[in-house]
């Protein structure tokens, strides 16, 4: 009677392993991906990972099938939980945007920290951008915005895609270099930021360039006032540098999944990333973001953001203050 006992269990643990190993091995197959987007339909993050998605399906495999998720909310808070939470099988995924997904827990709590998501890898370097209604009446360069606020302070309006954000942040850095104050409005995406910056709702929008690709366009409703970068990427548009102010702010985006992702799983998607990174196609498909195309590994882009955060840290109480 014992032996015959030990026999099933050992047939049920085997039987268990089998099971276990088939749906193991069918990933990504067997049931859609889910990549979680913390913003609004219709910013940058949200349009660069649809078009990625559709690429990353051919490079994992014929039957992969990739949807989009959006769970705008908290400057990306909700979304991060999500994936947090999430069982670590390779079929939830979350869209990570650097600075706020490190920068919210050091300055309040959160219902994550960024030890939670496992890194896959990093995908642009995108600098912040100062956009303005072409049209309006408000200052047309960094320089007169920085004397009317030192003048009138909090009498010129900037949204932004949440608080600890990128374009928040940069905003913090120019109020604390300069010694002014404005008036910051949060929203869920720079999607909504640019609709609100069209209905003159507010004076300015600070969002990332891949988000406004069409500056350079005569027929633009916008018109470009600082890139946040060293170097200049838009013709138009003058670098804080240029205008003598040395504030460099910049949204990375990557991919991350719920920690205790499977190592196979994780490099089989670091993989496929970088082949699409590198197809023309995608290129192509992608070409408001190549500027701004800037891969690294999910183990060198953790050690990277450890440096960040130290970087991130004189920011706190300025937000706390808010």
């Amino acid at each position: 009677m014992k032996k015959s006992k030990l026999a099933m269990g050992a047939i049920i643990v085997v039987a268990g392993m089998a099971i276990s190993s088939g749906v193991w091995a069918a990933w990504p197959n067997d049931k859609p991906i889910e990549i979680v987007v913390g913003f609004a339909p219709g910013g940058g993050t949200d349009t660069m990972t649809r078009t990625l998605s559709r690429f990353l399906e051919k490079k994992l495999g014929n039957e992969a099938r990739i949807v989009v998720i959006n769970k705008p909310g908290a400057g990306g808070e909700l979304a991060a939980t999500y994936v947090a939470r999430s069982k670590p099988d390779g079929y939830t995924l979350g869209m990570v945007n650097v600075p706020g997904f490190i920068f919210m827990p050091m300055y309040r709590e959160t219902t994550y920290q960024p030890e939670d998501l496992s890194l896959i890898a990093r995908l642009v370097d995108d600098p912040s951008l100062i956009i303005a209604k072409k049209g309006s009446s408000v200052p047309a360069d960094l320089s007169s915005i920085i004397k009317r606020l030192s003048e009138a302070p909090g009498s010129l309006s900037f949204g932004h895609a949440g608080d600890g954000t990128t374009g928040h942040i940069a905003l913090l850095q120019l109020e604390k270099l300069k010694k002014i104050k404005s008036t910051p409005i949060p929203f869920k995406g720079a999607g909504e930021g640019k609709m609100s910056l069209m209905g003159q709702h507010i004076d300015y929008a600070i969002i990332t360039q891949s988000e406004a690709p069409d500056l350079e366009s005569p027929t633009s409703e916008f018109i470009g006032i600082a890139l946040a970068s060293k170097k200049r990427k838009l013709k138009s548009t003058p670098t804080t540098l240029d205008e003598g102010i040395n504030i460099f702010t910049s949204s990375e985006r990557g991919i991350g999944g719920p920690k205790g992702l499977p190592g196979d799983i994780n490099a089989k998607l670091q993989t496929a990333i970088a082949e699409v990174m590198q197809d023309p196609e995608y290129l192509q498909a992608a070409k408001n973001d190549v500027p701004v195309l800037s891969f690294m590994p999910g183990k060198e882009w953790e050690d990277h953001l450890s440096k960040s955060r130290k970087e991130l840290e004189p920011f706190i109480p300025l937000i706390k203050k808010k």
